[in-house]
């Protein structure tokens, strides 16, 4: 129960007491405030390009409340438009005002594989800082996810550095929003870009909520759902010994985004049983963050769907019964 709920129940318990006291009639509770979605836990990932399905849509016939947005990039320079070219302010706000009005949210993702990247371009963590503010202030966001799998970000130790201290940043001056920050993984976990990126967050001092792991194009196919699992319990090993958390602890802030059908690798299949186990699992060890790329993919067939035979919003379906 939140602040506001927890004063609002505590209000109308002694206005009872009261009323009752004086012998008067109380009058009916006044309702309880609707708690507010969760950007980060479950949120799967919706693209606005090329076969953009209706975020309306899929909240109305899965239950859906949230969606990660892809991708804020450069412009070539360090200041964020969408995908790189599309202002802040167009029919990307507008979409977030009508996810926002059908009672959810949002959290935009950074980076992401193609494109030009903000860590890269920015001369410096306060300048890169600056630019995730605009974004922030632009939507008054709880919540951001940084997608760091290029190698321009990824595998370059200075742009790590950077974005880690931007990250610093950016909590000092919102400190409650959430940072997730997302990267790709071996099946044995993070490989060793990516321990270090772990390592150097403890060593900085960068408060990140929740590290999530993207668990699939791994070389071969195979029991994804298996592969999966162990990518997970590979990363939360690596927070347990790099911030002394207990497994518990650990699991809350790890999670993992899937890809729903045939991956970018042939012969690799995210079956809609596959993720329902990964769910299981997820649900198991109260994962901080479940997701998949994603509902513009979560339909039958090829072309912009998940490459499969499968019911249409089978994947979203199965996010939005996710409750950690």
């Amino acid at each position: 129960m939140n602040s506001v709920r927890r004063l609002a129940a505590l209000a109308a318990a002694a206005g009872a007491a009261l009323a009752t006291a004086a012998g008067v009639a109380t009058a009916a509770p006044a309702p309880q405030l609707a708690a507010a979605p969760d950007p980060v836990l479950a949120s799967p990932y919706l693209y606005q390009w090329a076969g953009q399905t209706s975020a309306s849509a899929a909240m109305s016939a899965t239950g859906i409340k949230t969606f990660t947005l892809a991708f804020v990039l450069s412009d070539g320079g360090c200041n964020p438009k969408w995908d790189g070219d599309r202002s802040l302010t167009g029919s990307d706000k507008t979409l977030i005002q009508g996810i926002r009005s059908a009672g959810g949210d949002v959290i935009p993702s950074f980076g992401g594989w193609s494109g030009t990247k903000l860590g890269a371009k920015c001369s410096s963590a306060a300048a890169l800082a600056g630019a995730y503010q605009k974004v922030i202030d632009a939507y008054g966001l709880k919540a951001i996810d940084l997608d760091i799998e290029n190698t321009d970000e990824f595998e370059n130790a200075t742009v790590q550095d950077r974005i880690l201290n931007a990250v610093k940043i950016t909590k000092q001056k919102n400190p409650n929003l959430r940072v997730v920050i997302t990267i790709g993984t071996e099946t044995s976990g993070p490989n060793d870009w990516g321990k270090r990126l772990i390592k150097q967050a403890k060593a900085i001092g960068a408060p990140v909520d929740v590290w999530s792991v993207m668990p699939f194009d791994f070389s071969s196919g195979g029991d994804m759902a298996g592969k999966t699992k162990s990518a997970v319990d590979g990363l939360a090993g690596q927070l347990k010994s790099t911030f002394g958390w207990d497994s518990a602890t650990a699991y809350r802030h790890a999670g993992l985004s899937s890809m729903n059908g045939k991956t970018d690798n042939a012969g690799e299949v995210v079956s809609v049983s596959d993720f329902t186990a990964i769910r299981d699992y997820a649900a198991s060890h109260h994962l901080g963050r479940f997701t998949f790329w994603a509902t513009n993919r979560d339909c039958s067939g090829g072309g912009e769907c998940s490459g499969i035979s499968q019911p249409k919003y089978a994947f979203t379906k199965i996010v939005a019964g996710y409750h950690g």
